[in-house]
């Protein structure tokens, strides 16, 4: 049932494709963040479904009149440069095979971005993207909440098979960047029972991600938590709510949970910990004898033996920060860094732009939220190989398209300003 079910959404959601473009961004989302194929237990599992909502989608876009212009800023220049990058470092890469099926699958995300620029042309299908990302990766922490409060916090939640969260560790972060979302949609939402379930899922949410066990979630826990407050007017409310929900997780917590949270301060004795230092240390390394990385897919016994100070600890990237620059060097890591620079710059010129004035007021909220989600990934991945994971990447292209609907309403607002005084005039001569 599970996979004639699935199907038929997908069937029906690329039928409405057709007709509105920017329902194949909801669908893609929805497959690629819950991946609810991953879910059956038959001929589903295995269906490329985003990749045919894909194909629908780019097909349906060419004779849409929905399909705006790729906007063209700093940002998207910058970040085109970098998708470039990626492919030049691909053509040297140390294992060429290997780091070509990497480059199309990133590019495929990639590619999805930015049609999401140029199909979510205003705030009401934006909200549409956020609550489709929100319940998608909610799926996973509201159950996972669940899960760690009837295991008694003794168990470790996973994600979805086969997905850039399947890890414990890679779902906490994801769950920690959706939380701010979740925020967003309870503070424009109007009916008090959504209201009452957002804020059941982000507390569920919240102890999923202390449930997922892991250490760097804690830290971009305390972020999330801290920049939450920071972000928000109600800030005395929030602030109590915060403490009682931090001291409730805690209290429950096992000892086994505190013990693994310690090794934060005694990482020489921890062997993962270790192992990820010497990862760090062989990203340096080859980033230092190479000046385009040695690209995709590179983290193997054959380069750790020439770069790694310990040849035999074999890690993965376990940071957002190492493995850009270890598949592209220096430059490549710049280039990264300055994107999300980039739209933290956009993000505070919005929220300066739309402060205290109530008809932007979900402008000026989502711009904060989505300034916390970045803040959760950047201290989250700072020890997760997450680099190329979607959900920052469409973060960054609804930072792109909060300054084109800004400077809509603005140019709007303008205009209907230059019209006033004639109004009067034909008003007061009639």
């Amino acid at each position: 049932m599970r996979d004639i079910a699935i199907t038929l959404i997908v069937v029906i959601g690329c039928l409405y494709t057709l007709k509105r473009p920017y329902i194949g961004i909801l669908l893609w989302s929805w497959l690629s963040y819950m991946n609810p194929h991953r879910l059956a237990y038959g001929f589903a599992y295995n269906m490329p479904f985003a990749y045919v909502t894909a194909l629908v989608l780019m097909g349906a876009m060419v004779f849409s009149k929905e399909t705006q212009k790729l906007p063209i800023n700093a940002i998207t220049i910058l970040w085109i440069l970098f998708i470039a990058f990626m492919g030049i470092t691909t053509l040297f890469a140390y294992f060429p095979d290997d780091a070509n099926s990497y480059y199309i699958r990133v590019l495929k995300i990639q590619l999805i971005a930015f049609i999401t620029m140029m199909l979510i042309t205003d705030l009401t299908k934006l909200n549409h993207l956020v609550w489709v990302i929100a319940l998608s990766i909610g799926y996973y922490s509201i159950k996972g909440g669940v899960f760690t409060l009837l295991s008694g916090g003794g168990a470790i939640v996973w994600g979805p098979a086969d997905s850039f969260i399947e890890g414990n560790n890679e779902l906490a972060v994801a769950t920690l960047m959706t939380v701010p979302l979740m925020a967003y949609l309870y503070q424009i939402s109007s009916r008090k029972w959504v209201k009452k379930g957002l804020l059941v899922a982000m507390a569920l949410s919240f102890i999923a991600a202390m449930g997922s066990q892991s250490r760097g979630a804690l830290l971009a826990f305390a972020a999330v938590a801290a920049f939450l407050w920071i972000k928000n007017d109600k800030k005395v409310i929030v602030g109590i709510c915060m403490m009682i929900l931090i001291m409730g997780i805690l209290a429950f917590m096992p000892v086994s949970w505190f013990n693994r949270m310690d090794t934060i301060q005694t990482y020489e004795k921890d062997s993962s910990a270790m192992g990820r230092l010497n990862a760090w240390e062989y990203a340096i390394n080859a980033a230092k004898d190479n000046l385009l990385g040695v690209g995709f897919e590179s983290w193997s016994p054959i380069t750790f033996a020439q770069y790694a100070p310990d040849p035999n600890d074999v890690h993965a990237a376990h940071s957002i920060y190492f493995m850009v620059l270890a598949d592209h060097g220096w430059i490549g890591l710049l280039m990264f860094l300055l994107i999300f620079y980039l739209a933290w710059g956009k993000l505070k010129y919005i929220i300066k732009n739309t402060d205290k004035k109530p008809e932007l007021k979900e402008l000026n909220f989502l711009a904060r939220m989505i300034q916390v989600s970045l803040i959760a990934y950047l201290v989250g991945g700072a020890f997760l190989s997450l680099s190329y994971f979607d959900l920052p990447w469409h973060l960054v292209s609804f930072v792109v398209i909060l300054e084109t609907i800004l400077a809509k309403q603005y140019s709007d607002y303008l205009s209907l300003n230059k019209q006033m005084p004639h109004q009067i005039k034909r008003n007061k001569f009639s």
